[in-house]
C-alpha cells in the first residue's frame, strides 16, 4: 500500500472510531475492487431510492478525478495530437483517465421494457447477465438488504463469476448473505445507513484512486 493511500485510511478511521469494528472487512473490499481494475475489469452497482443515488455518486467518483487529477499519459496524448492537431491536444490535456463504473439504475428504456415484458425484480439481473463477466465486481446497495431487484443482481453477479459485494445496514438482510463481501453499517435508521454508506464509499474510491494513479 502506498504512503499516501495509508494516510487516507488512517486519517478515515480516526474520523469514524464507530467504524473500526469494519476496519478489515472495509479494507478487504478495497483490496477487492484494486484487483478488479488492475486486472482490467469493471464495476456495476444497482441499488433503489437513496441507494440508487449512491450508485450514480461511486460511478461519479470512479469515472474521473476523485481526490487526484488523473491526466491521461503521454502516448494517448500524442495520439490525440496526431490525429486531431491543436483541437485534439487541447482535448487531451483536460481529459482525464477513468475506472469503468456502470451504474444499473441509469437505463430507463431498458429497464422499462425489461419490467414491463418480463419482471421488474429481475432488471438490474438481467443488466449483470448483459455487462458481467468473470473477473469484474457488481456492488448491490439496500439499506435494509432485502430489495429483490439487488439481490437477483448479486445472484447474477456470483453465476457469472463477478464479484457480488454488498453495502446494507440492520442485520445486512438478504444481501449480506448472498454476497461475498459484505459492508454492513451499524445502524438501524435508513438515513443514518446511508452516512455510513457515504463515507465508507468515499474511502473506498479515494484508496482505489491512490493506488492505481502516480498524481
Amino acid at each position: 500500500m502506498k504512503e499516501r493511500t495509508m494516510r487516507h485510511c488512517d486519517h478515515f478511521f480516526e474520523l469514524h472510531q464507530d467504524l473500526l469494528p469494519l476496519k478489515e472487512k472495509i479494507l478487504t473490499v478495497c483490496k477487492v475492487l484494486l484487483n478488479v481494475y488492475c486486472n482490467g475489469g469493471k464495476v456495476l452497482i444497482c441499488g433503489n431510492g437513496g441507494s440508487c443515488a449512491d450508485g450514480d455518486h461511486i460511478v461519479g467518483e470512479l469515472m474521473k478525478g476523485f481526490l487526484l487529477k488523473r491526466p491521461l499519459n503521454k502516448e494517448i496524448k500524442d495520439q490525440f495530437e496526431q490525429y486531431y492537431g491543436a483541437e485534439g491536444a487541447l482535448a487531451a490535456e483536460k481529459l482525464q483517465c477513468g475506472l469503468p463504473a456502470i451504474s444499473l439504475n441509469a437505463h430507463a428504456a431498458l429497464m422499462s421494457a425489461f419490467s414491463n415484458d418480463v419482471d421488474p425484480e429481475l432488471v438490474y439481473a438481467q443488466q449483470v447477465m448483459g455487462y458481467a463477466i468473470k473477473g469484474d465486481a457488481v456492488i448491490g446497495i439496500s439499506t435494509a438488504g432485502n430489495a429483490a431487484n439487488v439481490a437477483y443482481a448479486l445472484m447474477a453477479a456470483k453465476t457469472v463469476g463477478a464479484v457480488p459485494i454488498a453495502l446494507t445496514g440492520r442485520d445486512g438482510g438478504k444481501i449480506g448473505k448472498i454476497a461475498d463481501f459484505s459492508l454492513i453499517a451499524p445502524e438501524e435508521e435508513t438515513y443514518r445507513i446511508q452516512e455510513y454508506h457515504l463515507a465508507i464509499y468515499h474511502l473506498i474510491c479515494a484508496y482505489v484512486e491512490s493506488e492505481i494513479f502516480p498524481c
